[in-house]
């Protein structure tokens, strides 16, 4: 069967989307120039009474004329009586008269040389209802029947691939609230590949890398410490490897790395990236590190120990002193009050939270939420 390189294009273009810097920027561009189009738009979500909606733009609209159109005209757009699916221009839901006397045109459309659009709505079931439309200007050929052909034969396409859009989406949000989470915990992360090369890292491990000589990345692979301790760190890797390969059941495995001087030892964590049926591929994170630092432990912001706790703000800001290893007198040193002061607060402390010992409270704050909100 034979496909026009035309369509071809366009089509190659669709799925390419959701893969772009600015989704769909090669599609509304390939399509303005095979439908001779002024400016081509596509609705990711409808400009409403509460929110702004998401618009794709190429060409032909000013900044001031979308700001209108999002923040009030598109009450009055003649599309909004379209049906999903259903192909139509402006010219068969407008008369002439009405669309050129009409708000949305005079402020939107006309200083731009805007005047017909053939426009297409697309739901996509239980994700999203989006819409599409190529503007051509007054002078410019009338849709025809070919045009209508066109919009209705890539409209399943870009259906499938505003779902595909939505679910990377999903998991890129997840991605991130999971990513903040551990970085919350202060918490270096960094994947490898089904090789033990590094494939990413997140901010935490960045910094850790930065300031620790005892954390190095020599030809894309990760070292710790000296050779000894390096070596281990790839057995405990392989042996996640091996486990993976043969499809034994999942292991974690853990180690420790000294450091000179006063420094506590850093915690070192492996293990498998869960991954499903068909994950396959060259880029597909394999092994997690996790890397401790009890040097920069996470501490948790005074205002949310407040909020969960009910204390004050000195309360608050003692039981984050006692749990990131003060003494009562320390902290009370560091608060510049008394130790008799302190003492009464800790009492406070202790009636708030039901705990009547200072372990029990350190072990309360550093095993609640509020870690994660820092």
């Amino acid at each position: 069967m034979y496909i026009e390189p035309a369509f071809e294009r366009l089509i190659t273009s669709i799925y390419q989307g959701p893969l772009e810097e600015e989704p769909w920027q090669q599609f509304l561009t390939e399509l303005s120039e095979q439908m001779q189009a002024i400016s081509v738009t596509l609705v990711l979500n409808p400009p409403s009474e509460t929110g702004r909606g998401a618009l794709r733009v190429v060409g032909g609209r000013t900044s001031e004329g979308l700001d209108n159109y999002q923040e009030r005209l598109f009450a009055m757009d003649p599309f909004l009586s379209l049906k999903p699916g259903e192909v139509k221009t402006l010219q068969e839901l407008i008369t002439d008269d009405d669309w050129e006397n009409s708000e949305l045109y005079q402020l939107c459309m006309k200083p731009t040389g805007l005047y017909d659009t053939l426009g297409v709505d697309i739901h996509v079931p239980d994700e999203m209802d989006a819409g599409l439309r190529v503007a051509r200007g007054k002078e410019a050929p009338t849709f025809e029947q070919a045009d209508r052909d066109l919009m209705y034969a890539i409209v399943p396409h870009l259906e499938r691939s505003l779902r595909l859009h939505v679910r990377m989406n999903k998991i890129e949000s997840e991605r991130a609230l999971y990513a903040g989470a551990v970085e919350s915990l202060s918490l270096a992360t960094i994947l490898l590949d089904e090789k033990g090369s590094i494939l990413s890292m997140n901010r935490m491990a960045e910094n850790l890398i930065a300031r620790e000589p005892e954390v190095r990345v020599e030809g894309g692979c990760l070292m710790l410490g000296d050779q000894a301790t390096t070596k281990k760190l790839q057995h405990l890797i392989d042996n996640i490897l091996a486990q993976r390969g043969s499809g034994e059941a999942s292991v974690v495995e853990a180690m420790r790395v000294h450091r000179d001087g006063d420094f506590a030892d850093l915690g070192v964590i492996a293990r498998p990236v869960p991954t499903g049926e068909w994950s396959e591929g060259k880029s597909v994170p394999t092994v997690a590190i996790f890397i401790s630092d009890p040097e920069y432990g996470a501490e948790a912001p005074v205002n949310i120990i407040i909020q969960l706790f009910g204390f004050t703000p000195t309360e608050a800001q003692l039981s984050l002193l006692l749990a990131d290893g003060l003494s009562l007198d320390e902290a009370s040193e560091a608060l510049g009050m008394s130790r008799n002061t302190a003492r009464t607060h800790l009492r406070s402390i202790f009636s708030k939270t039901g705990v009547s010992r200072q372990t029990l409270l350190v072990r309360l704050i550093l095993k609640s939420v509020a870690q994660l909100a820092d």
